[in-house]
Protein backbone atom coordinates (compact mmCIF):
# COMPACT_ATOMS: atom_id res chain seq x y z
CA UNK A 1 0.00 0.00 0.00
CA UNK A 2 1.02 3.73 -0.52
CA UNK A 3 0.57 6.81 1.46
CA UNK A 4 -0.10 9.63 0.00
CA UNK A 5 3.22 12.16 -0.58
CA UNK A 6 2.05 15.20 -0.98
CA UNK A 7 3.43 18.06 1.53
CA UNK A 8 0.64 20.25 2.61
CA UNK A 9 0.95 23.73 2.25
CA UNK A 10 -0.08 25.33 5.82
CA UNK A 11 -0.89 29.50 6.62
CA UNK A 12 1.15 29.96 10.01
CA UNK A 13 -0.50 30.43 12.98
CA UNK A 14 -2.68 32.98 13.35
CA UNK A 15 -1.95 35.75 15.79
CA UNK A 16 -4.86 37.92 17.31
CA UNK A 17 -4.85 41.82 17.12
CA UNK A 18 -5.14 43.87 20.46
CA UNK A 19 -6.94 46.88 20.60
CA UNK A 20 -3.32 48.85 20.30
CA UNK A 21 -2.77 47.59 17.17
CA UNK A 22 -0.37 45.00 17.91
CA UNK A 23 -0.15 41.23 17.25
CA UNK A 24 -0.97 38.83 20.48
CA UNK A 25 -0.10 35.73 20.83
CA UNK A 26 -2.72 32.65 18.76
CA UNK A 27 -5.59 31.82 20.85
CA UNK A 28 -5.05 28.20 22.61
CA UNK A 29 -7.17 25.99 24.26
CA UNK A 30 -5.43 23.41 26.71
CA UNK A 31 -7.45 20.06 27.26
CA UNK A 32 -6.43 17.93 29.69
CA UNK A 33 -8.27 14.25 29.74
CA UNK A 34 -8.76 13.35 33.13
CA UNK A 35 -9.70 10.26 35.48
CA UNK A 36 -9.95 10.40 39.15
CA UNK A 37 -6.61 12.81 38.99
CA UNK A 38 -7.79 14.85 42.50
CA UNK A 39 -4.48 14.19 43.36
CA UNK A 40 -2.64 16.14 40.70
CA UNK A 41 -5.16 18.28 38.66
CA UNK A 42 -4.66 21.67 40.30
CA UNK A 43 -0.76 21.13 39.82
CA UNK A 44 -1.40 20.86 36.23
CA UNK A 45 -3.75 23.64 35.67
CA UNK A 46 -1.53 26.11 37.67
CA UNK A 47 1.37 24.85 35.36
CA UNK A 48 -0.63 26.53 32.61
CA UNK A 49 -1.62 29.51 34.39
CA UNK A 50 2.55 30.15 34.62
CA UNK A 51 3.13 29.75 31.34
CA UNK A 52 4.98 32.91 29.71
CA UNK A 53 2.22 32.64 27.02
CA UNK A 54 -0.42 30.97 29.11
CA UNK A 55 -3.48 29.61 27.17
CA UNK A 56 -6.76 31.34 26.79
CA UNK A 57 -8.78 28.49 27.78
CA UNK A 58 -8.52 25.30 30.05
CA UNK A 59 -10.87 22.90 29.57
CA UNK A 60 -10.62 19.58 31.98
CA UNK A 61 -12.07 16.66 30.32
CA UNK A 62 -13.67 14.25 33.18
CA UNK A 63 -13.74 11.24 32.29
CA UNK A 64 -15.64 8.86 34.32
CA UNK A 65 -14.27 10.38 37.70
CA UNK A 66 -15.80 9.28 41.28
CA UNK A 67 -13.38 11.55 43.10
CA UNK A 68 -13.23 15.54 43.86
CA UNK A 69 -11.41 15.67 40.01
CA UNK A 70 -14.22 18.36 38.94
CA UNK A 71 -14.60 20.05 41.91
CA UNK A 72 -10.71 21.12 42.15
CA UNK A 73 -10.41 21.57 38.33
CA UNK A 74 -13.67 24.22 39.18
CA UNK A 75 -11.74 25.87 42.30
CA UNK A 76 -8.74 26.44 39.49
CA UNK A 77 -10.27 27.94 36.91
CA UNK A 78 -10.66 25.53 34.84
CA UNK A 79 -13.90 24.87 32.37
CA UNK A 80 -14.55 21.52 33.03
CA UNK A 81 -16.77 19.02 30.47
CA UNK A 82 -18.05 15.35 31.36
CA UNK A 83 -17.34 12.48 28.76
CA UNK A 84 -20.81 10.65 28.03
CA UNK A 85 -20.92 6.63 27.91
CA UNK A 86 -17.38 6.94 26.90
CA UNK A 87 -15.69 2.97 26.94
CA UNK A 88 -12.16 3.92 25.27
CA UNK A 89 -10.43 5.90 27.94
CA UNK A 90 -8.30 8.21 26.85
CA UNK A 91 -8.92 8.49 23.52
CA UNK A 92 -12.46 8.48 23.31
CA UNK A 93 -12.67 11.61 25.93
CA UNK A 94 -10.18 13.24 23.98
CA UNK A 95 -12.55 12.90 20.70
CA UNK A 96 -15.54 13.91 22.45
CA UNK A 97 -13.78 16.90 23.75
CA UNK A 98 -12.76 17.73 20.52
CA UNK A 99 -16.13 17.41 18.69
CA UNK A 100 -17.39 19.90 20.75
CA UNK A 101 -14.74 22.19 20.58
CA UNK A 102 -12.73 22.49 17.79
CA UNK A 103 -16.08 23.83 15.93
CA UNK A 104 -15.17 27.11 17.65
CA UNK A 105 -11.84 27.51 16.19
CA UNK A 106 -10.37 28.91 13.45
CA UNK A 107 -7.73 26.12 11.21
CA UNK A 108 -4.60 28.04 12.67
CA UNK A 109 -5.76 27.86 16.32
CA UNK A 110 -3.48 25.86 18.55
CA UNK A 111 -5.14 22.93 21.03
CA UNK A 112 -2.53 21.70 23.68
CA UNK A 113 -3.44 18.31 25.10
CA UNK A 114 -1.91 17.00 28.61
CA UNK A 115 -1.64 14.72 30.95
CA UNK A 116 -3.16 15.53 33.75
CA UNK A 117 -0.20 13.92 36.08
CA UNK A 118 2.11 16.53 34.02
CA UNK A 119 3.80 19.66 34.89
CA UNK A 120 4.84 22.11 32.19
CA UNK A 121 8.01 24.47 32.15
CA UNK A 122 6.98 27.99 31.92
CA UNK A 123 8.41 27.78 28.80
CA UNK A 124 6.88 25.45 26.69
CA UNK A 125 3.96 27.31 25.39
CA UNK A 126 5.83 29.74 24.16
CA UNK A 127 8.94 27.57 22.86
CA UNK A 128 5.96 25.19 21.07
CA UNK A 129 4.33 28.24 19.29
CA UNK A 130 7.43 29.67 18.36
CA UNK A 131 8.48 25.77 16.43
CA UNK A 132 5.39 26.34 14.63
CA UNK A 133 6.00 26.86 10.99
CA UNK A 134 4.41 26.17 7.94
CA UNK A 135 5.76 22.19 7.93
CA UNK A 136 5.25 21.64 11.63
CA UNK A 137 1.98 19.66 12.27
CA UNK A 138 2.46 19.36 15.78
CA UNK A 139 4.73 19.86 19.06
CA UNK A 140 5.32 17.58 21.72
CA UNK A 141 7.14 18.14 24.78
CA UNK A 142 10.05 16.60 26.30
CA UNK A 143 9.61 14.17 29.46
CA UNK A 144 11.39 14.50 32.63
CA UNK A 145 10.90 12.32 35.92
CA UNK A 146 9.58 13.62 39.03
CA UNK A 147 11.43 13.19 41.80
CA UNK A 148 10.72 10.46 44.40
CA UNK A 149 9.82 6.84 43.88
CA UNK A 150 13.51 5.57 45.05
CA UNK A 151 15.85 3.41 42.85
CA UNK A 152 13.20 2.73 40.03
CA UNK A 153 12.21 6.34 39.98
CA UNK A 154 15.81 7.16 39.32
CA UNK A 155 16.59 4.59 36.74
CA UNK A 156 13.40 6.10 35.29
CA UNK A 157 14.29 9.44 35.56
CA UNK A 158 17.98 8.30 33.87
CA UNK A 159 16.18 6.95 30.75
CA UNK A 160 13.59 10.25 30.31
CA UNK A 161 16.85 12.00 30.15
CA UNK A 162 18.71 9.91 27.82
CA UNK A 163 15.94 10.03 25.47
CA UNK A 164 15.94 14.40 25.92
CA UNK A 165 19.40 13.86 24.39
CA UNK A 166 18.31 11.60 21.59
CA UNK A 167 15.71 13.92 20.60
CA UNK A 168 18.52 16.72 21.12
CA UNK A 169 20.90 14.83 18.76
CA UNK A 170 18.26 14.38 15.84
CA UNK A 171 17.79 18.41 15.06
CA UNK A 172 14.63 17.99 17.86
CA UNK A 173 12.57 15.28 15.53
CA UNK A 174 9.87 13.75 17.53
CA UNK A 175 9.43 10.41 16.89
CA UNK A 176 6.66 10.28 19.10
CA UNK A 177 4.10 13.39 19.59
CA UNK A 178 4.14 12.54 23.87
CA UNK A 179 0.52 11.92 25.75
CA UNK A 180 2.02 14.11 27.93
CA UNK A 181 2.20 17.43 26.17
CA UNK A 182 1.80 18.41 22.52
CA UNK A 183 0.44 21.38 20.85
CA UNK A 184 -1.56 20.56 17.75
CA UNK A 185 -2.80 23.17 14.75
CA UNK A 186 -6.57 22.59 14.99
CA UNK A 187 -6.29 22.02 10.75
CA UNK A 188 -3.97 19.40 11.40
CA UNK A 189 -6.64 17.64 13.78
CA UNK A 190 -9.40 18.25 11.46
CA UNK A 191 -6.78 16.66 8.57
CA UNK A 192 -6.30 13.42 10.48
CA UNK A 193 -9.73 13.17 11.07
CA UNK A 194 -11.17 13.46 7.21
CA UNK A 195 -7.75 11.25 6.19
CA UNK A 196 -9.60 8.73 8.91
CA UNK A 197 -12.84 8.69 7.55
CA UNK A 198 -11.90 8.67 3.88
CA UNK A 199 -9.34 5.43 4.39
CA UNK A 200 -6.32 7.29 4.05
CA UNK A 201 -5.23 6.39 7.40
CA UNK A 202 -7.05 3.95 10.06
CA UNK A 203 -8.37 3.99 13.34
CA UNK A 204 -11.56 5.05 13.16
CA UNK A 205 -13.36 7.97 12.27
CA UNK A 206 -12.55 10.37 14.53
CA UNK A 207 -9.42 11.94 15.69
CA UNK A 208 -7.51 9.73 17.89
CA UNK A 209 -7.85 6.37 17.71
CA UNK A 210 -9.75 4.03 19.43
CA UNK A 211 -7.60 0.91 17.96
CA UNK A 212 -4.75 1.55 19.52
CA UNK A 213 -3.61 0.95 22.98
CA UNK A 214 -0.97 3.92 22.73
CA UNK A 215 -3.35 6.74 20.91
CA UNK A 216 0.15 9.23 21.42
CA UNK A 217 2.27 6.79 18.96
CA UNK A 218 -0.44 6.68 16.72
CA UNK A 219 -1.39 9.94 16.06
CA UNK A 220 2.34 10.77 15.70
CA UNK A 221 2.55 8.14 12.12
CA UNK A 222 -0.85 10.00 11.31
CA UNK A 223 0.60 13.70 11.16
CA UNK A 224 3.45 12.90 9.65
CA UNK A 225 2.09 10.75 7.00
CA UNK A 226 -0.04 13.63 5.95
CA UNK A 227 3.21 15.10 5.30
CA UNK A 228 4.22 17.41 8.53
CA UNK A 229 7.36 17.48 10.65
CA UNK A 230 6.77 16.71 14.51
CA UNK A 231 9.17 18.47 16.51
CA UNK A 232 9.99 18.30 20.35
CA UNK A 233 12.01 22.09 19.87
CA UNK A 234 14.14 23.09 23.39
CA UNK A 235 12.29 24.54 25.65
CA UNK A 236 9.05 22.20 26.08
CA UNK A 237 10.28 20.22 28.92
CA UNK A 238 7.17 19.26 31.18
CA UNK A 239 7.93 17.13 34.72
CA UNK A 240 5.79 13.60 34.60
CA UNK A 241 4.78 10.92 36.72
CA UNK A 242 7.28 7.78 37.49
CA UNK A 243 5.98 4.84 37.96
CA UNK A 244 6.59 3.80 42.13
CA UNK A 245 6.56 0.06 41.59
CA UNK A 246 7.64 -2.64 39.05
CA UNK A 247 3.69 -4.04 38.42
CA UNK A 248 3.14 -0.36 37.49
CA UNK A 249 6.16 0.23 35.55
CA UNK A 250 5.45 -3.46 33.71
CA UNK A 251 2.03 -2.42 33.26
CA UNK A 252 2.53 1.03 31.63
CA UNK A 253 5.92 -0.51 29.39
CA UNK A 254 3.89 -3.34 28.05
CA UNK A 255 1.13 -0.90 27.45
CA UNK A 256 3.78 1.45 25.25
CA UNK A 257 5.57 -1.22 23.52
CA UNK A 258 2.76 -3.29 22.42
CA UNK A 259 0.97 -0.35 20.97
CA UNK A 260 4.27 0.63 19.10
CA UNK A 261 4.64 -2.81 17.91
CA UNK A 262 0.86 -2.98 16.48
CA UNK A 263 0.64 0.45 15.43
CA UNK A 264 4.03 -0.59 12.66
CA UNK A 265 1.89 -3.63 12.17
CA UNK A 266 -1.61 -2.06 11.34
CA UNK A 267 0.33 0.54 9.40
CA UNK A 268 2.58 -1.77 7.49
CA UNK A 269 5.96 -0.61 5.58
CA UNK A 270 5.85 3.28 4.76
CA UNK A 271 8.40 6.01 4.35
CA UNK A 272 7.19 6.81 7.79
CA UNK A 273 7.02 3.81 9.62
CA UNK A 274 10.47 2.16 8.08
CA UNK A 275 12.62 3.84 10.39
CA UNK A 276 10.49 2.93 13.51
CA UNK A 277 10.77 -0.64 11.83
CA UNK A 278 14.48 -0.84 11.90
CA UNK A 279 14.93 0.74 15.24
CA UNK A 280 12.58 -2.31 16.72
CA UNK A 281 14.25 -4.48 14.83
CA UNK A 282 17.38 -3.43 16.68
CA UNK A 283 15.70 -3.73 19.77
CA UNK A 284 15.25 -7.13 18.77
CA UNK A 285 18.88 -7.61 18.06
CA UNK A 286 20.08 -6.64 21.48
CA UNK A 287 17.75 -8.36 23.23
CA UNK A 288 19.66 -11.56 21.15
CA UNK A 289 23.03 -10.49 21.89
CA UNK A 290 22.35 -9.71 25.52
CA UNK A 291 21.39 -12.92 26.09
CA UNK A 292 23.94 -14.78 23.88
CA UNK A 293 26.42 -12.64 26.45
CA UNK A 294 25.59 -13.62 29.49
CA UNK A 295 25.42 -17.40 28.54
CA UNK A 296 28.83 -17.17 27.38
CA UNK A 297 29.60 -15.31 30.70
CA UNK A 298 27.97 -17.75 32.59
CA UNK A 299 30.24 -21.17 30.19
CA UNK A 300 33.21 -18.80 31.38
CA UNK A 301 31.99 -18.90 35.10
CA UNK A 302 31.45 -22.98 35.17
CA UNK A 303 34.59 -23.57 33.62
CA UNK A 304 36.13 -21.48 36.30
CA UNK A 305 38.12 -18.44 36.63
CA UNK A 306 37.42 -15.64 33.66
CA UNK A 307 40.38 -13.97 32.38
CA UNK A 308 40.33 -10.54 32.21
CA UNK A 309 42.22 -9.11 29.44
CA UNK A 310 43.57 -5.45 29.59
CA UNK A 311 41.36 -5.20 26.26
CA UNK A 312 38.07 -6.15 27.57
CA UNK A 313 38.71 -4.10 30.99
CA UNK A 314 39.34 -1.04 28.70
CA UNK A 315 35.60 -2.09 26.88
CA UNK A 316 33.90 -1.98 30.02
CA UNK A 317 35.85 1.14 31.05
CA UNK A 318 34.52 2.72 27.54
CA UNK A 319 31.18 1.31 28.43
CA UNK A 320 30.67 3.01 32.08
CA UNK A 321 31.93 6.29 30.97
CA UNK A 322 29.52 6.33 28.18
CA UNK A 323 27.00 5.39 31.14
CA UNK A 324 27.57 7.93 33.27
CA UNK A 325 28.06 10.55 30.75
CA UNK A 326 24.37 10.09 29.27
CA UNK A 327 23.08 10.06 32.48
CA UNK A 328 24.23 14.08 32.84
CA UNK A 329 21.23 16.15 33.82
CA UNK A 330 19.76 13.96 36.04
CA UNK A 331 22.04 14.79 39.01
CA UNK A 332 24.93 12.87 40.49
CA UNK A 333 23.27 10.71 42.25
CA UNK A 334 22.02 9.10 38.90
CA UNK A 335 25.42 9.25 37.34
CA UNK A 336 26.80 7.35 40.39
CA UNK A 337 24.14 4.87 39.80
CA UNK A 338 24.82 4.36 35.97
CA UNK A 339 28.39 3.92 36.49
CA UNK A 340 28.11 0.83 38.71
CA UNK A 341 26.51 -0.81 35.41
CA UNK A 342 24.93 -3.90 37.67
CA UNK A 343 21.74 -1.62 38.09
CA UNK A 344 21.17 -0.74 34.71
CA UNK A 345 22.08 -3.99 33.12
CA UNK A 346 19.19 -5.27 35.51
CA UNK A 347 16.62 -2.66 34.39
CA UNK A 348 17.92 -2.84 30.84
CA UNK A 349 16.98 -6.70 30.77
CA UNK A 350 13.71 -5.67 32.43
CA UNK A 351 13.13 -3.74 29.25
CA UNK A 352 13.95 -6.80 27.48
CA UNK A 353 11.30 -8.98 29.38
CA UNK A 354 8.88 -6.53 28.39
CA UNK A 355 9.92 -6.73 24.63
CA UNK A 356 9.31 -10.46 24.18
CA UNK A 357 6.36 -10.47 26.42
CA UNK A 358 4.75 -7.74 23.95
CA UNK A 359 5.98 -10.59 21.36
CA UNK A 360 4.34 -12.97 22.30
CA UNK A 361 1.03 -11.87 23.40
CA UNK A 362 0.91 -10.47 19.72
CA UNK A 363 1.31 -13.57 18.52
CA UNK A 364 -0.91 -15.65 20.79
CA UNK A 365 -3.18 -13.60 20.66
CA UNK A 366 -3.11 -12.28 17.15
CA UNK A 367 -5.61 -9.32 17.84
CA UNK A 368 -6.87 -7.74 14.69
CA UNK A 369 -6.94 -3.51 14.38
CA UNK A 370 -7.60 -1.27 11.47
CA UNK A 371 -5.83 -1.62 8.43
CA UNK A 372 -6.31 0.72 5.82
CA UNK A 373 -7.00 -0.42 2.33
Amino acid sequence: MRWPRRRRTVPRVRTRVSRDGTAAAPHVLALIPAHNEAERIAAAIAALHRQELPPHQVVVVADNCADGTVEIARANGATVIASRDNRHKKAGALNQALGRLLAGLDDTDLVLVQDADTVLRPSFLAGAIAAMDHSVGAVGGIFYGEQGGGLLGALQRIEFHRYAREIARRDYRADVLTGTATLFRARTLREVRRARRAGLIGGGTSYYSLASLTEDDEITKAVRTLGYRTVSPPGCGVVTEVMTSLPKLWHQRLRWQRGALENLRDYGWTRVTAPYIVRQTFMGLSVLFLALYLLFTGWMLARGKPEFTPFWIAVGLVFAAEKVVTAHGAGWKSQLLAGTLAVELAYDMFQHAVYLRSLWDMARRGEEHWRAT
